[in-house]
């Protein structure tokens, strides 16, 4: 600085000071352009004296392109992983006598565990080819997979296969699914798909109310004959619509047109038996041979469990529950393994909510963030009314335990959804 300022007085000095021998009196163009010489000789050395001063800039560091791929979210795999692991185990701890026992299954204890892995192989690769297949591809058939569904729900009314007094099931040659899973997983697609088009418009009613249709009509006809499934569905609209909509007031209103609507399931005649789950809910012990016996022996077998369990595969309540490798299999874990065994799973599913929840907030676009959201919600609700309905916190109603419960057409399309949310976790903001 020193250096600068008397740099500057100089060139003041030069410039106050008429060119020697030109007198007074006589203009000195010559030496005006000798002075402007000089002038920009002190400058361009000023100029060279500060780059060589200045610390020399760092490159910036190379980060991914917008939607470059980088790496998995590794925690949740090993997450997944572990979770599907241990339904195989469990799958085969409670159902190996009910398939002994049953003619049906030929005598082969290792019915259902067999198609388990199967079932879970077959999830592995649709969770491998989703991981690795951007969403946003996806996100271009969100329409066609929506509207897919809302034909596949119409049909499972007319000609679907009634199964314990409920029609959930299309058959397709030897192949059947049920249409309320490839529901969950368009909900999900097409909502976040509409949402981020439109999620100026949100913030008027007419705006918010066209989102809340898309969400209605494939809730509305799960309803009809799976309750539960419908609650699933609507909690992952409601999660899409909250993380977007600027308006907080909408949702008041709209809670209270939800709590009308399943009030009309549950009070017309023709879901009277939904009632009468309420009922056994309420005093199980009170039929404890009918409607209230499975709730009174997922109740015997958490309560037997104590602390550390009677060990794998002693259970005894699983010779009289119906199916306890299916939705009730949380009160077998909790029979073999205890308190301790239950809580380590309760963890797991923790951990997959926080990564899921982490992978949507760094997710590089909000399309991207809402997906991400509405997947985690799909799992939470569902482990959260399993485990309600074990302990029989809420009405007995069938609902899966993501990855340990039996099931095809379920496993399948819930490591799919693993697949897209690993995919999401690939395009995190770095």
């Amino acid at each position: 600085m020193r250096k600068i300022k008397g740099e500057v007085r100089t060139i003041r000095t030069m410039m106050s000071q008429p060119p020697r021998g030109a007198s007074p009196s006589r203009p000195a163009a010559a030496g005006n352009g000798k002075r402007k010489n000089n002038i920009r000789s002190l400058e361009e050395e000023r100029r060279k004296r500060r780059r060589a001063a200045a610390p020399q800039a760092q490159p910036a560091p190379q980060s991914h392109a917008p939607y470059q791929p980088g790496s998995i979210d590794t925690i949740l795999l090993l997450v997944i992983i572990s979770l599907v692991l241990f339904g195989i185990v469990m799958v085969f701890s409670s159902s190996y006598y009910y398939a002994l026992t049953h003619s049906s299954f030929g005598g082969d204890m290792y019915h259902f565990v067999k198609l388990q892995i199967a079932w879970s192989a077959i999830g592995f690769v649709g969770l491998c080819i989703a991981a690795n297949f951007s969403y946003r591809i996806l996100r271009r058939f969100s329409g066609i997979l929506y509207w897919f569904s809302v034909v596949c729900l119409v049909l499972v009314q007319i000609i679907g296969e009634e199964i314990q007094g409920s029609k959930r099931w299309l058959g397709v040659g030897p192949i059947g699914f049920q249409p309320s899973e490839v529901a969950k997983i368009a909900v999900i697609l097409f909502l976040a798909d509409y949402v981020s088009r439109h999620q100026e418009e949100l913030g008027t009613l007419k705006g918010f109310l066209k989102a809340v249709a898309v969400l209605t009509l494939p809730t509305v006809l799960v309803a009809i004959s799976n309750l539960s499934t419908a609650i699933v569905i609507f909690a992952i609209g409601v999660t899409i619509l909250f993380v977007a909509s600027p308006k907080i007031w909408y949702f008041v209103v709209a809670g209270f047109g939800a709590v009308g609507a399943l009030a009309v399931l549950l009070l017309a005649p023709m879901f009277a038996y939904r009632m009468s789950r309420i009922r056994a809910w309420l005093d199980p012990f009170g039929d404890i041979l009918d409607k209230g016996f499975q709730i009174v022996q997922s109740l015997y077998a958490v309560a037997s469990g104590g602390m550390f369990g009677l060990g794998l595969g002693q259970s005894r309540q699983k010779f009289f529950v119906p199916e306890p490798y299916n939705d009730i299999i949380f009160a077998i874990i909790c029979e073999e393994l205890g308190m301790v065994g239950a809580a380590i799973v309760i963890l797991l599913f923790v951990v997959l909510v926080w990564r899921g929840t982490k992978i949507a907030l760094e997710a590089r676009d909000f399309y991207g963030t809402l997906v991400a959201a509405g997947i985690v919600m799909l799992i939470g609700v569902q482990v959260i009314i399993n485990i309600a309905v074990a302990t029989n916190s809420m009405p007995n109603t069938g609902m899966q335990l993501p990855f340990i419960s039996y099931g095809g057409s379920g496993m399948v399309f819930t490591l799919g959804s693993m697949g897209i949310l690993l995919n999401i976790s690939r395009y995190r903001l770095q």
